[in-house]
């Protein structure tokens, strides 16, 4: 439910009693070790989950035989915190080792596989490579459709991927379609102030708002942003995404001030969240740079546009089209 002090706590009860307990190579040990490095993923702690998760990994790799559905949970697992650092690279590298697993120790229609198709999906969105994206979303969603019963959760997160690259390719009807069958889905399945709820009010929102509908799109980045308020800790990343969103909204809209002050809310959480080359911090620094291009301070909009596009350099493959962007950024200034 997205209390993750309360969940670290508990964990860690429990992984102090296992240690006095179990032999140090003992798979419940390993267990242990991935709840706790699980709940600092979502607490936005990428480098003390990888630390946890390869603690796990180590055991498991010792106690188990190598095409052990577990070891691909394993990979999986590390994959995803270098797919949120931005490292897409690694992530490829671990999803792929976890996938070859899978497809030996599962029948074909079995949805881990799907969630595999998923993870590998998502890395080639976030690469920019929306046709492989594409080509994976679409071998997960054909499994999940003969698997699960209709209003599955885990077929709206295959509808908000569908969704999410049709918005970054520009297609904003089809997104829309694709964001609103998730949200349908997720109503019923979830409470009231679940996360999730709000991740598919910020997706929705964030279709209007590049579609030009501004009033629209608030009003949905609001919704979204009251439930995260509640859910999460103060300084997660996901509360920086929402910031960022309602800030974009406002300088969409002429209202730079009120653009600046919402940036600059969502860059103190990532400052702290997340490591000093993530993605993330050059599209905030991307943002805030353009909001003083807009109020032309060009010298100001120069030095975050740059702060942005080191950062890009570094993170991103050199064909992804973020780098395209920020070099038009730099050159328009």
């Amino acid at each position: 439910m997205g209390d993750y002090s309360k969940a670290l706590e508990f964990y860690e009860k429990s992984h102090q009693i296992l240690e006095k307990a179990l032999p140090p190579n003992h798979p419940d040990l390993a267990s242990s070790y991935n709840n706790i490095g699980g709940v600092y993923n979502d607490m936005g702690d990428y480098s003390k989950a990888l630390e946890f998760y390869e603690k796990s990994h180590q055991i498991l790799e010792k106690a188990l035989p190598p095409n052990h559905p577990h070891l691909a949970t394993s990979y999986n697992n590390i994959g995803q915190v270098y797919n949120d650092m931005g490292d897409y690279s690694k992530a490829l590298e671990f999803y792929g080792k976890s996938h070859q697993i899978l497809e030996k120790a599962l029948p074909p229609n079995h949805p881990d596989l799907a969630i595999s198709h998923n993870n590998i999906g998502q890395v080639y969105n976030n690469m920019g490579d929306y046709s492989k994206a594409l080509e994976f979303y679409e071998k997960s969603h054909k499994i999940y459709e003969k698997a699960l019963p209709p209003n599955h959760p885990d077929l709206a997160i295959s509808y908000n991927n569908f969704g999410q690259v049709y918005n970054n390719m520009g297609d904003y009807s089809k997104a829309l379609e694709f964001y609103e069958k998730a949200h349908k889905i997720l109503e019923k399945a979830l409470p009231p102030n679940h996360p999730n709820l709000a991740i598919s009010y910020n997706k929705i929102g964030q279709v209007y708002n590049n579609m030009g509908d501004y009033s629209k799109a608030l009003e949905f980045y609001e919704k979204a942003h009251k439930i995260l308020e509640k859910a999460l800790p103060p300084n997660h990343p996901h509360l920086a995404t929402s910031y960022t969103c309602i800030g974009q909204v406002y300088n969409n809209m002429g209202d730079y001030s009120k653009a600046l002050e919402f940036y600059e809310k969502a860059h103190k959480i990532y400052e702290k969240a997340l490591p000093p080359n993530h993605p993330h911090l050059a599209t905030s620094y991307n943002n805030i740079g353009q909001v003083y291009n807009d109020m032309g301070d060009y010298s100001k909009a120069l030095e975050f546009y740059e702060k942005a596009h080191q950062i890009k350099e570094k993170a991103l493959p050199p064909n992804h089209p973020e780098l395209a962007i920020s070099y038009n950024s730099i050159g328009q200034v």
